[in-house]
């Protein structure tokens, strides 16, 4: 388990990467602002009808075959 500053910086490099800087920060705004739970969204929203291991396993599987 990666401890929590790593997993802050590691978190906020791939916003930036994938977002952009001013987009990223807007993000964070947003997720803070509003009232998320998270494991629920990820049941609707998120691979719908997939379980937890399988959603594990297909980014498993991804992470091998992408390294």
């Amino acid at each position: 388990m990666t401890n929590n500053t790593v997993l802050l910086d590691r978190g906020i490099k791939c916003l930036n990467e994938e977002l952009g800087m001013l987009d990223a920060e807007q993000f964070i705004y947003v997720l803070k602002s509003q009232p998320f739970d998270y494991t629920e969204w990820r049941k609707t929203n998120l691979c719908p009808g997939m379980t937890l291991d399988e959603i594990s396993n297909a980014a498993n599987a991804y992470c091998r075959e992408n390294p």
